[in-house]
């Protein structure tokens, strides 16, 4: 619960810092609460480098940080809890993209999923997010695509783009993976003809089961517009504050797998660590160094404008 006096420091804070807080759909709602703008990788990626505030909060993990920082480098962004990281985000070898350059030559686009390092995109030619990712393999000029980090992801791209040859890297999430297509069934089973909405980080056995496989806002969006009472989400539980925010009033019910999916990192930030980071500055992020950064800059600068046709 966020109380009346922390709401009100909040809202003084980011006056005095010309501040403007960005916070993903996974981190815990009280923090949403405080956030002015709550999205997904893409929506939120597209919007940092629009926004004219001189500093950028990032309630979400480093990538994301990162991300807002290589597009807008004059400005300061901050991170409520800096040791927020993603896993995924560096499951992927140098050897690896090297190693299958090599092999396809020009004929070969390195696709990097925005869950990544910035190192990991300076390794690429392109960003992609779960909202974009399927729009924008269709759209690279080469024939052959590494995608990187996620293999469940990148197989999901792979079965809607089938005149690609999508290689996959041995990388994953690892809360979405450990989501059980048992227990996605059982749900199924208790809740007969509730649209099982799924994102694609999850594991082929999972999404086989799905109706909608989806990036969060995609999910989100399809529960809105859905006509149905009961509605099992396969993703992690932080989506449930948005869900009932946009759903509220209309009786709409939503089940999550009985292990509930939680990402520890995005758990770690909370209401009070947000207010300190404004409060002395702390958590800022800083440049990576500059044959990083210029690589990574072009990857996700290819994306948005890609993602934007």
């Amino acid at each position: 619960m966020v109380t009346d006096e922390l709401r009100a420091e909040v809202a003084r804070l980011k006056r005095e810092r010309d501040a403007v807080v960005l916070a993903h759909y996974y981190v815990p709602a009280e923090v949403q609460e405080l956030a002015d703008h709550v999205g997904d990788s893409f929506a939120l990626a597209r919007l940092a480098a629009t926004l004219p505030n001189r500093t950028l909060v990032f309630a979400g993990v480093r990538f994301m940080a990162e991300s807002a920082k290589l597009l807008s480098p004059d400005k300061v962004v901050l991170m409520p809890d800096p040791s927020s990281d993603c896993p995924m985000a560096h499951m992927v070898r140098r050897e690896t993209v090297d190693e299958v350059r090599e092999r396809y030559g020009d004929d070969l686009a390195v696709a990097c999923y925005v869950n990544s390092t910035a190192e990991v995109k300076s390794w690429s030619d392109v960003c992609v997010t779960s909202s974009n990712a399927v729009r924008i393999v269709r759209a690279l000029p080469q024939q052959n695509v590494l995608f990187v980090p996620d293999r469940h992801l990148g197989r999901y791209v792979a079965g809607q783009v089938g005149e690609k040859n999508v290689i996959l890297n041995d990388g994953f999430c690892p809360i979405h993976q450990a989501v059980s297509a048992a227990e996605v069934a059982a749900l199924r089973a208790a809740y007969p003809g509730a649209p099982v909405l799924a994102h694609p980080e999850c594991g082929e056995d999972v999404l086989a089961l799905a109706d909608v496989a989806g990036s969060t806002a995609e999910i989100i969006e399809a529960a809105a517009a859905g006509t149905a009472t009961d509605y099992i989400i396969v993703t992690v539980d932080g989506v449930r504050a948005e869900l009932e925010r946009r759903c509220a009033g209309t009786g709409k019910r939503f089940h999550f797998p009985p292990t509930r999916p939680v990402c520890p990192d995005m758990e770690r930030i909370t209401a009070e660590k947000l207010a300190a980071c404004l409060r002395d500055g702390s958590g800022e992020v800083g440049m990576p160094a500059p044959e990083v950064a210029d690589g990574a800059r072009a990857a996700l600068t290819r994306m948005l404008e890609l993602g934007a046709r």
